[in-house]
């Protein structure tokens, strides 16, 4: 990568209260196969500058693909320009204190480089993951992808920040469905991604997950419908990072609060007065954010302001705390948030987004919550959700699931939903698993902010044990 841009933000600095320069160079390479063959590989870059300036308390953007002197001085003119605009119908008036001067570096923590296999050898471990899938005659259509990037970030401002960042993706999701006679079901392992190199590709664990998910999907076909009543639910990880993403997540976001994001992505049903008086769930509820989360797809030293993230708890004790916010978001509402102002692209001025947002272990086993149920459901692995524009009211499919009847696992049923109001269900929460049922999920798609941004995001959870919780049958 990657330019010193001092010599620019020296001549530019001049000319405003502060600038700064944020280089962003990403390499995708996405690879997939079907039925034992390869299906497609497609490999895209993305580089280019983002440069911001303060001016009068107005701060202001402008992009470029074109690093040469003229490109940046053409885009620092525009970024100028538009502050100068943008300054006469400001609603709040920044400080240099909004861009701290923070140096140092981050880089993902890998055994095996992105680049340490040919895009042959990858196709190769995807080809073998969707033969171990086909476990039966009755699966008509098996799959596999893997999504590798690796993204450099460089910061340079006007104020004395310098800090780099080198981050390594592995996504990787796999599936089946399965038919026969007239019912058909898929299943699949979940889509994830972390912070890792290639060995998260391991072939052994992967097969036995492929298999696993095979038999899983000719299981379903003859299950039962889901019942449709009141009941216990037991929800496991691959399920339940995306409910602490839609429900926990983003009504915490503080532009959504403010009412920045209502044209788009929705308001949230939490308002100002709420921090440090609703109690958004049971007392064994505590989220944190966790920038330094082993793994997670969202770890990182400095947040795209340059804010030094630091682990924090939103809800500590079921109590709501603290907002998902960066410093311009904070200093605008006047209420505790995060260093999370982050940007998708070079082409994007960071906002509020959610990084590692993670439920905290309990010390229930898996064995504990199955035990505790009389009359219960456990379910797994996303299939649908639906939430309201104020993240309050949902509904949630998953894959596959098992009755539990008086402490025992019981049979498998299909098309398994449940419903609820966040609070609510969150209060809810009876059981808390421990570290032994914990895992790391995360998802490179969480859109948000016009124009749009889709970023990554990662969540940490054990499985968790909910009371009286209303579930439902149906595709």
């Amino acid at each position: 990568m990657i330019a010193n841009w001092s010599r620019q933000v020296e001549q530019f600095s001049s000319q405003c209260e502060w600038v700064g320069i944020r280089e962003y160079r990403e390499v995708t390479d996405t690879l997939s196969a079907r039925n034992g063959k390869a299906e497609s590989t497609e490999s895209k870059l993305s580089h280019g500058v983002m440069i911001e300036v303060l001016l009068r308390g107005q701060f202001a953007y402008a992009a470029t693909i074109d690093l040469s002197n003229k490109g940046l001085e053409q885009a620092f003119e525009k970024a100028l320009a538009m502050a100068a605009c943008c300054g006469k119908h400001k609603l709040f008036s920044f400080t240099t204190n909004a861009r701290p001067p923070n140096r140092g570096q981050y880089t993902t923590s890998v055994e095996r480089r992105l680049d340490s296999l040919s895009f042959a050898e990858i196709q190769n471990k995807l080809i073998n993951i969707s033969l171990h899938q086909q476990t039966s005659v009755d699966i008509i259509d098996s799959w596999a992808m893997a999504m590798l990037v690796h993204t450099q970030i460089h910061f340079v401002s006007s104020n004395g920040a310098d800090w780099q960042q080198e981050f390594s993706i592995v996504s990787k999701d796999f599936g089946v469905t399965a038919r026969k006679n007239n019912e058909s079901q898929s299943r699949s392992y979940g889509f994830n991604g972390l912070q890792k190199g290639l060995e998260d590709l391991d072939d052994v664990i992967l097969e036995q997950e492929a298999i696993r998910i095979g038999s899983q999907a000719v299981e379903l076909l003859d299950a039962a419908e889901c019942p449709s009543d009141s009941r216990d639910l037991i929800l496991t990880p691959d399920q339940l990072y995306l409910q602490i993403h839609e429900s926990i997540g983003h009504p915490l976001e503080l532009d959504r609060i403010l009412g920045d994001e209502r044209n788009y992505a929705g308001w949230s049903f939490v308002s100002p007065e709420d921090f440090g008086n609703l109690q958004y769930g049971s007392s064994l509820m505590n989220i944190s954010f966790n920038p330094a989360t082993p793994t997670g797809m969202a770890s990182y030293t400095f947040d795209d302001n340059g804010v030094q993230a630091e682990k924090q708890f939103l809800i500590k004790d079921g109590l709501l705390l603290r907002g998902i916010g960066g410093v311009e978001s904070q200093q605008r509402s006047n209420l505790p948030g995060v260093a999370s102002a982050r940007a998708s692209s070079w082409n994007r001025p960071p906002i509020d987004r959610m990084a590692n947002i993670n439920l905290e272990p309990g010390s229930s086993t898996l064995k504990d919550m199955v035990s505790a149920t009389e009359k219960g459901i456990l379910m797994q692995t996303n299939r649908s959700w639906s939430i309201d524009d104020y993240r309050n009211k949902f509904q949630f499919g998953c894959e596959y699931a098992q009755l539990v009847e008086d402490g025992e696992i019981a049979e498998t049923v299909k098309n398994p939903n449940y419903r609820g109001v966040t609070t609510a269900f969150w209060n809810r929460l009876k059981l808390v698993g421990n570290e032994d049922t914990a895992q790391v999920y995360g998802s490179p798609y969480c859109g948000k902010g016009e124009p749009n941004q889709v970023i990554r995001v990662g969540h940490s959870t054990p499985s968790c044990l909910f009371s009286d919780i209303e579930v439902f049958g149906g595709a």
